[in-house]
């Protein structure tokens, strides 16, 4: 089977790993040359294009199952809306007659819930950021499009939205290792919410959502525990044989150390929301190899 992958990252190059184990081929865009020959001697198809240039995205083949994993790369100099939307826009008009199925990775900030509300599928979307603004205008695509219809299952929709949260694993959102072991304060408030999911879970979800199996055109892919800030922390320290973390914030949560330091962020204003992942444990087959941090960290950490 013929199996296209845009957006050939963190997670779609582990994706094509698999898709290629399991005897299929597979083709991947690239802008860069570099990233083309590296493809190449993994068995990757490279195909040379860039997403904001219609006119090269002639070559994409015919496919079985199109892996849209676009993230939003700075050195493009292109903006957010112009990669996501505009981009996804001409990747549509000139791929959707030549694939049977869209897998599309979103993310949880299509939701503007900032309160510690639990959200699923049937929340209100109502962002109040711009990237979830954009991130919810590129999903809006898809059903304009005509790729997703009201009734929402794959009988009659061919295109399925993954709405991921916080993407962990080895290489990934441990930046600030050297800051905890060192015993530095960290930013932000630790009683806000963190919505994680492991990337071998991504993954896993991607295939079996790639199988023959009854299929709805939303899922929020999350693990079974949302954790506030505080605790991600203080389970990476002891991990870590680290201090416990400090927080440069000024609250009265959790027993964080006070200071007359404000949030340094936009998203340190609210409580962010908690993420219901109760219909992503509903999909026949698929189980969670790290359902929560405590399983996910310590594989992240000694393989990063």
């Amino acid at each position: 089977m013929q199996k296209l992958i845009i957006g050939c990252g963190y997670v779609g190059l582990q994706v094509a790993q698999k898709w290629l184990e399991q005897g299929h081929t597979v083709s991947a865009l690239t802008r860069s040359e570099l990233r083309a020959d590296e493809f190449r001697s993994l068995g990757i198809k490279p195909i040379i294009g860039d997403i904001t240039q219609p006119e090269s995205l002639k070559n994409l083949p015919q496919s079985e199952t199109l892996l849209y994993a676009v993230g939003f790369d700075r050195s493009a100099n292109r903006s957010r809306h112009e990669i996501y939307v505009t981009g996804l826009n001409h990747v549509l008009s000139e791929i959707k007659g030549r694939t049977q199925k869209i897998i599309y990775l979103s993310s949880t900030s299509v939701y503007g819930q900032s309160f510690g509300e639990w959200v699923d599928e049937t929340s209100e979307c109502a962002p109040q950021r711009e990237n979830g603004q954009i991130c919810l205008e590129a999903e809006q695509l898809l059903e304009k499009q005509g790729l997703i219809t009201a009734e929402g299952d794959l009988t009659t929709s061919r295109a399925v939205i993954l709405r991921l949260a916080g993407i962990y694993g080895p290489g990934r959102l441990l930046a600030r290792i050297e800051q905890i072991k060192a015993g530095e304060p960290l930013q932000g408030r630790p009683d806000a919410y963190l919505n994680l999911i492991h990337v071998t879970d991504i993954v896993n979800t991607i295939l079996k959502i790639d199988t023959d199996i009854q299929l709805e055109s939303h899922y929020l892919v999350s693990d079974n525990c949302p954790i506030t800030r505080q605790e991600y922390y203080e389970t990476l320290a002891f991990i870590l044989n680290a201090p416990l973390p400090q927080f440069a914030t000024e609250t009265t949560g959790l027993g964080a150390k006070k200071s007359n330091r404000s949030y340094s962020t936009e998203r340190a204003a609210g409580l962010n929301k908690r993420c219901n992942n109760r219909k992503l444990r509903g999909i026949p087959g698929l189980e969670l190899v790290y359902p929560t941090i405590k399983e996910g960290l310590p594989q992240a950490i000694e393989n990063r």
